[in-house]
């Protein structure tokens, strides 16, 4: 069970990737004040968590009933990922000037989704706990490592203000282009695994 929740805790801290989601908030908490940061995080991980934890519970019957199948899950969500990464890049929206349209709220896009709860998060979290394979301890195990990962998140995020402060609005604008190319370039690697994985399946019920 403890090899179970390390694998779970690893798989979990590489798909919702603190480091990356702090690299996010930095760029476009842009001219907030730290208060307004400090709800942000809060506010963004909250919800984050409670995405994920939905579709920890939900997810494998809402797909189901819906007859949409993991791969195409998996694929549409890294093409929500490829042109969230290409608006940042090319500094379009307001996620990535870090102001906030009219009934916009940064906490909930880009930070919560798809920063933290980021596709291949929400994929992860629905593969961990598939019924048909772990039993509900083994789920269980899965959802307080998750539970841990959100809240190393948090933490980094409550930090976030001293890098803000080191790299200044300068060099979060540069930073997110960065990011944003990097990101972009993921959605690309998740295409490229669904595509490999239909293709195996494709290959496996072939007669």
């Amino acid at each position: 069970m403890l090899a179970r929740f390390v694998h779970d805790a690893a798989v979990l801290f590489a798909t919702v990737d603190p480091i990356g989601s702090v690299l996010v908030f930095v760029a476009v908490t842009q001219g907030r004040t730290d208060g307004e940061r400090r709800r942000m995080a809060r506010k963004s991980v909250f919800i984050a968590g409670a995405i994920l934890i939905a579709f920890m519970v939900l997810g494998e019957v809402l797909l189901s009933s819906m007859h949409v199948g993991l791969r195409s899950f998996q694929i549409a969500g890294a093409l929500f990922l490829f042109f969230f990464g290409a608006q940042l890049t090319f500094g379009t929206g307001a996620h990535a000037t870090g102001s906030a349209e009219p009934g916009h709220d940064l906490a909930v896009f880009p930070l919560a989704v798809p920063a933290i709860a980021s596709p291949g998060a929400i994929t992860a979290v629905v593969v961990l706990t598939n019924n048909d394979v772990y039993t509900l301890p083994m789920q269980a195990a899965t959802g307080v490592a998750l539970l841990l990962v959100l809240a190393v998140t948090l933490v980094m995020l409550l930090g976030a203000n001293f890098v803000h402060r080191i790299l200044g609005n300068s060099g979060a604008s540069v930073l997110i282009r960065i990011l944003g190319l990097l990101l972009a370039s993921l959605a690309i690697e998740m295409l490229i695994g669904a595509w490999r994985g239909a293709g195996v399946a494709a290959h496996a019920m072939a007669p």
